[in-house]
């Protein structure tokens, strides 16, 4: 979904592009974002510079804009967020209009509209998500047929959380220009759904957090030993709490509330447990003579951080997974 049109690499994760020639800007925020831009005004001999960390459901993007645009913007099929380091923007979309200035963090638009953009002379750091990872975190399963996720407001709800928002961008890009590329898969899928959390609880929106009835009669010990034999199964794929509702053939609430009543704990921290002493396995087994690093096996086994994995680590085993792997 997030795949530039063009660029070279720069390191892991990380693509550049850059050129003073506004047609080819154009042409690469078009095809980059995968719509139609019909451009009123756009001036020449100024650098646009945009680099790209992807993460493959999700890209974060600092994007050097240096021209007055005035453009029309098709539907994008995704949901950006936007914070604008410098410059200003205005944006009509949905009928509303609403101007940006610099440090303010805003949903682009609705993803299934069109909007009207003027852009003048920004510098942003530019999220844009897979709207499907929404429903792995907070729909129901997909057995029970719920409906898409929908923001009622394109700003934060507060102040604090459009920080929030910018600390975890800021984190994932770390995590991801970081990472080795071959010990991504599991770190790619987490990062994405840590980035769809942050979304709902920045911006104000439609899904349901409480458990219903059903809900609350569906979180029997039945549904946990479901749960946890699927999970068992799976903890070397990218699997997250909708799958783990699904295999359980209930929802996504019902699984959460489960884990919670039955074991005081959540699906996905049942699961980093699986994945933890998977990896103490392999610091077990492993020869360090063969170059395997404490960091590589954290990575393998969806940990983002070597410390955080590091400090689980010590208070699981009661020694740091270094010496686990030099003995």
């Amino acid at each position: 979904m997030t795949t530039p049109a063009s660029g070279d690499a720069a390191g892991p994760g990380r693509i550049e592009f850059s050129t003073t020639d506004p047609e080819r800007t154009i042409d690469y925020l078009s095809r980059t974002y995968r719509t139609d831009l019909q451009v009123s005004r756009a001036g020449r001999g100024h650098l646009f510079r945009h680099s790209r960390a992807d993460g493959g459901s999700f890209a974060l993007d600092e994007v050097r804009l240096p021209l007055h645009l005035d453009l029309r913007q098709e539907p994008l099929g995704a949901l950006v967020v936007v914070r604008i380091d410098s410059g200003r923007m205005e944006r009509e979309c949905g009928g509303v209009s609403e101007r940006f200035l610099t440090g303010d963090v805003f949903v682009d638009a609705e993803p299934s509209l069109p909007a009207t953009l003027r852009l003048l002379g920004v510098e942003t750091q530019t999220t844009v998500l897979d709207i499907g990872v929404l429903a792995q975190v907070a729909a129901s399963s997909p057995a029970r047929g719920a409906g898409p996720i929908r923001l009622t407001s394109f700003q934060p709800r507060s102040a604090l959380a459009g920080l929030q928002w910018q600390r975890t961008v800021t984190f994932l890009r770390e995590v991801l220009e970081n990472t080795d590329a071959s010990a991504q898969p599991l770190i790619r899928g987490s990062a994405a759904r840590m980035l769809a959390a942050t979304v709902l609880t920045t911006f104000p929106n439609t899904a349901i957090i409480d458990p219903t009835a059903q809900d609350r009669r569906d979180a029997t010990s039945t549904t946990v030993r479901r749960a946890i034999a699927f999970i068992e199964q799976h903890p070397h794929a990218d699997i997250s709490v909708a799958d783990i509702a699904a295999a359980a053939n209930v929802s996504i609430r019902a699984v959460q509330f489960a884990f919670r009543r039955q074991l005081d704990t959540t699906p996905m921290a049942y699961l980093r447990a699986v994945r933890l002493d998977r990896a103490h396995n392999d610091l077990l087994a492993t020869d360090p003579g063969r170059g395997e690093t404490v960091t590589g096996i954290a990575a393998r086994w969806g940990f983002f951080s070597s410390s955080r994995f590091a400090a689980q680590y010590r208070r699981t085993y009661g020694v740091s997974p270094g010496h686990t792997l030099r003995t």
